[in-house]
């Protein structure tokens, strides 16, 4: 024993014990156990640790905390989060990332909004040396999908790239060139490059908020605006919070302290979910309705709050359509031009609706679309001078002589009736008390709210659930304040600095935009596989031009099939709805895939040539969302590895090839077919640098490089350079994320100090009118498509059957994972050990039982289309009758080299391709990301058995 330990004979401390036992376990493992040794072998120390004869190794975990520089940066994955994070790096390699601790609080009552970020941005830096980084230009050497490359220069592949496009633009195969990149919002600068350069080329630019069935078309269809959410920071303000298919404590993780700490401040919180969540253990009360049951859900509690007299009045006759009036004998609105002597002051009374007072007299209601200027005027008003009636029914004197009528709400109400208790609950699965109960709560709270996610928007009747659950806050007046509304969250969708982005997007002001769904329909053979009247509906909406498709039908009735597809910021061929057909019927179409990416997935593996894209860490760009109101930067930590270079270079220098090579052949400008425009590629990469809100002459090479591409974004966008004083620039950014000084006229509130963005105040609060035919809130559309299928007010109907139930009696379900963003991560090592390694499938265990599957087992999801295999997780929480295999799995992760999205065909739902008004469309037109055919996906059926021979 020490001669200097105080302690007596054979009295050890636990820290000395300690010691010594690990010495003890040493010698046992050499044969000599501590009962022979004894405790007598025990030696003890003063100083423990300073008594390691080997220090060295502690300094690998100080050297964490020791950095050589800082860089501010994010991640462009479309996740919503939109989260600063500080990239620290060491020897010029990045070392580790954190999150960002500096947004400026603007509400002291509100939960503070740093930091953000999630499990998959703290380990964002595993990819800027990975293995799967594209660090040369690749061309396909093999067939697609093999994996066969063979490295070339930059100049071997932008010479490739450009000879093609200059033989499909002077050959007038223009619009066979396609750019699908998703979500500007994430990183507007990137988004832009390809996209400007199709622009200058007269190429074509894809939608990818419908073709995600991210879009949700009741917003459009009831409220004319696509789409206005609260930021996440309101709802702390609600009192009471129903969370719809929203799972916002794996989607929405930065977000989630809002929905969670409001439960400190005393608001209620329900969860709607077909399964037990991760966000529905969190919540006060949870219901769990039969998958594709939720627009039935939504009827009976409307039908409580109405029966009950639950609903705002007020609001309902000012706000709504409630009060017009609709013929019996059409099923259309009554207009002003059907009733004599009435709209003789407004402009067009063709499309001015009709309401009666309280005193029986027949009046106009303000502002409806024949009353206004256009969709938008905000000097007009819905205010009411009079007391409109809700209940109405009778006759009424029109210039096609007397006609019943009825209105809107007495419609509405009979719609309901078919809801009763005993019908929603049987439908449903949801308990008649339960489901009354819940509305009464909603309907009388102060503040009200609805989280909405994709759970309700994969399903092809997403429209009526949608209107549906959008109908409970416009009943109660939960709308247009603070704490209130439906807040629909799916991606990144909307972009704060709209105008600077798109005048960077699309210089010429002329674009070919495209409904991918709609063009993935024709191009991959699945129109002539569908179902005669949605194939009629189809082609009378492209012959009436209220959906595009390109390319174009030439003169002789001829339409070319698409040639050129060039993808960068998604993966496209991974993520597409009818994978089957896109792989067997629309890729070979296609003569060049160029993917610009960082590292190979799936659109990568199927493409003729790679070229390397700078990674989150290595670029220069913005970042934002609506979930916050913040702006904040990416900056390049380190220099592109490998030949890699950013979005906007390799663009600009493609463009530079091509102009270098239109030049030397003397190639004239060709004419537009149909815009008033040339196509000069013996200028177009004097074009793509040049800023053409500049004076003539002054804006030449002023975008030549990625920061002047974020300032002039920043520069020209009323959010971050208003007319009144406020302006933040690129470098304000990166001092820290900056609170947008307003809103521009994308948004229906203005943006005020001190309090979280909340939409329809223009609407509500300032009385402007709705960008609607009516001018209201609008739940009754007369177009002939809706009355046909029986869909003017929302209703329920079940799923259409994708697949024979008694062949395949369980659903397929493919949602949201918590350990990927997407592909993105799917193929992270970190996560992988968090999730078994591979793609897995979530049973309950009574279907699992019938099947002889077991926790762990490989097993084979299959239907009509295709069959996949993944390892088996039992989940207490699933729903029964339902498997999940959370998306994003790359093809390459399955065996067969299918993937979850080889199960799902494509189908389209009809009223989602019209226009409305059919002559002018105000209220519904295609715009990308605005108004356009989604690509569900839930309404498919499977089954799944053991893989024989497989892994247990």
């Amino acid at each position: 024993m020490s001669s200097n330990n105080d302690q007596p004979d054979g009295d050890v401390s636990r820290r000395d014990f300690l010691k010594g036992a690990g010495v003890a376990s040493v010698v046992g493992v050499t044969g000599a156990t501590i009962a022979e040794q004894g405790l007598n072998n025990l030696e003890l120390v003063d100083d423990p640790i300073g008594s390691y004869p080997y220090r060295d190794w502690e300094d690998f975990y100080r050297e964490e905390w020791d950095w050589d520089s800082i860089a501010r940066s994010t991640h462009s994955v479309n996740c919503t989060g939109s989260c600063s994070w500080q990239v620290y790096v060491k020897n010029g390699q990045v070392w580790r990332e954190q999150q960002a601790n500096d947004y400026p609080r603007f509400d002291e009552n509100l939960p503070d909004p740093s930091p953000r970020g999630c499990n998959k941005g703290a380990c964002f830096s595993d990819y800027v040396d990975a293995d799967q980084r594209v660090k040369y230009p690749l061309r396909r050497t093999g067939e697609r999908g093999e994996g066969q490359w063979e490295r070339i220069s930059w100049d071997e592949a932008l010479t490739e790239i450009a000879e093609h496009v200059i033989d499909e633009v002077t050959e007038g195969r223009y619009d066979a060139i396609s750019g699908f990149t998703p979500i500007p919002a994430m990183s507007p600068v990137s988004f832009a490059s390809g996209t400007r350069l199709i622009n200058l080329l007269g190429g074509v630019s894809h939608s990818f908020y419908d073709w995600y069935s991210d879009l949700p078309p009741g917003q459009p269809i009831t409220w004319g605006h696509q789409t206005d959410n609260a930021e996440s920071a309101d709802w702390y303000n609600a009192d009471y919070i129903i969370v719809w298919g929203s799972n916002i404590n794996v989607t929405r993780i930065p977000d989630a302290k809002y929905f969670l700490d409001a439960q400190y401040d005393g608001t209620k919180r329900v969860g709607v979910f077909t399964d037990y969540s991760q966000t529905a253990i969190h919540t006060d009360e949870w219901l769990s309705p039969s998958p594709g049951t939720d627009t039935a859900l939504a009827l009976g509690m409307a039908r409580t709050i109405v029966e009950e007299g639950l609903y705002d009045e007020s609001h309902l006759k000012e706000q709504s359509d409630m009060p017009l009036l609709v013929r019996e004998d059409t099923g259309k609105f009554l207009r002003a031009s059907e009733v004599p002597g009435l709209g003789a002051d407004v402009e067009n009374p063709e499309k001015v609706m009709v309401m009666e007072d309280s005193e029986g007299d027949l009046r106009i209601a303000p502002a409806s679309l024949g009353d206004r200027e256009a969709k938008y005027d905000a000097d007009k008003s819905i205010e009411l001078d009079f007391d409109p009636q809700l209940a109405v029914e009778g006759e009424v004197t029109t210039t096609d002589g007397q006609v019943q009528v009825r209105s809107v709400w007495v419609n509405l109400r009979e719609e309901l009736s078919n809801y009763t208790p005993e019908y929603v609950a049987e439908e449903t699965g949801v308990g008649e008390r339960t489901h009354r109960k819940i509305a009464r709560e909603f309907a009388e709270s102060d503040a009200a709210k609805i989280i909405h996610g994709k759970g309700v928007n994969d399903w092809y009747h997403n429209d009526l659930g949608n209107r549906a659950i959008q109908l409970l806050t416009t009943l109660t007046g939960h709308i247009g304040r603070n704490g209130t509304g439906v807040d629909h969250y799916v991606g990144q969708e909307k972009i704060w600095t709209f105008n600077g982005w798109k005048n960077l997007s699309f210089p010429t002001g002329s674009v070919r935009g495209v409904p991918t769904t709609l063009w993935t329909y024709y191009h991959a053979g699945i129109l002539n596989n569908t179902d005669e009247q949605t194939r009629s509906m189809i082609q009378e909406s492209v012959n009436e031009g209220w959906m595009p498709v390109y390319p174009e039908e030439r003169g002789d009735g001829f339409r070319p099939d698409p040639s050129t597809m060039f993808v960068w910021r998604g993966n496209f061929f991974n993520q597409a709805k009818g994978n089957v057909a896109i792989e067997e019927n629309l890729w070979p179409k296609l003569d060049l895939v160029v993917d610009i990416n960082f590292r190979l997935d799936s659109t990568a593996l199927y493409s003729d040539i790679v070229l390397p894209a700078a990674s989150h860490y290595e670029k220069t760009d913005l970042n934002m969302t609506d979930m916050h109101t913040y702006v904040h930067p990416f900056t390049p930590a380190v220099e592109p590895l490998g030949e890699a270079k950013t979005d906007w270079q390799i663009f600009g220098e493609l463009a530079e090839k091509i102009q270098d090579l239109a030049e030397k052949r003397q190639i004239d400008p060709i004419q537009d077919r149909k815009f008033d425009r040339e196509i000069d590629l013996q200028s177009v990469y004097d074009d793509y640098v040049r800023d053409w809100l500049a004076e003539e002459g002054e804006g030449d090479g002023a975008l030549a490089d990625d920061e002047a591409a974020a300032e002039f974004i920043l520069e020209n966008s009323t959010e971050s350079n208003p007319d009144d004083g406020g302006e933040i620039t690129f470098a304000d950014t990166v001092e820290h994320p900056q609170r947008f000084e307003a809103a521009g006229d994308h948004w229906t509130s203005d943006l005020e100090d001190g309090e979280a963005y909340a939409p329809w105040k223009d609407f509500v609060q300032d009385k402007e009118p709705w960008p609607t035919v009516t001018g209201r809130q609008q739940y009754y559309i007369d177009h002939d498509w809706f009355l046909e299928l029986d869909e003017q007010l929302p209703t329920h109907k079940r799923p259409p059957e994708q697949q024979d139930q008694e062949e395949y009696p369980l659903r397929y379900n493919t949602p949201h994972g918590r350990y990927a963003i997407h592909s993105t991560w799917r193929d992270n090592e970190k996560l992988l050990r968090l999730n078994r390694g591979e793609p897995v499938v979530f049973i309950h265990p009574d279907d699992a039982q019938r099947r002889g599957i077991e926790d762990g087992d490989r097993v084979e999801i299959y239907n009509d289309l295709s069959e996949i295999e993944a390892i088996a997780k039992i989940y207490p929480s699933a729903d029964p009758g339902t498997v999940q295999l959370p998306f994003g799995w790359e093809k390459y992760q399955f065996p067969n080299r299918e993937n979850f999205n080889s199960l799902v065909p494509m189908y389209m739902k009809p009223t989602q391709l019209v226009q409305y008004p059919e002559d002018s469309g105000e209220h519904l037109h295609f715009f990308p990301n605005f108004w356009g055919p989604t690509g569900v996906n839930s309404d498919v059926r499977c089954d799944i058995r053991p893989k024989e021979g497989g892994d247990n």
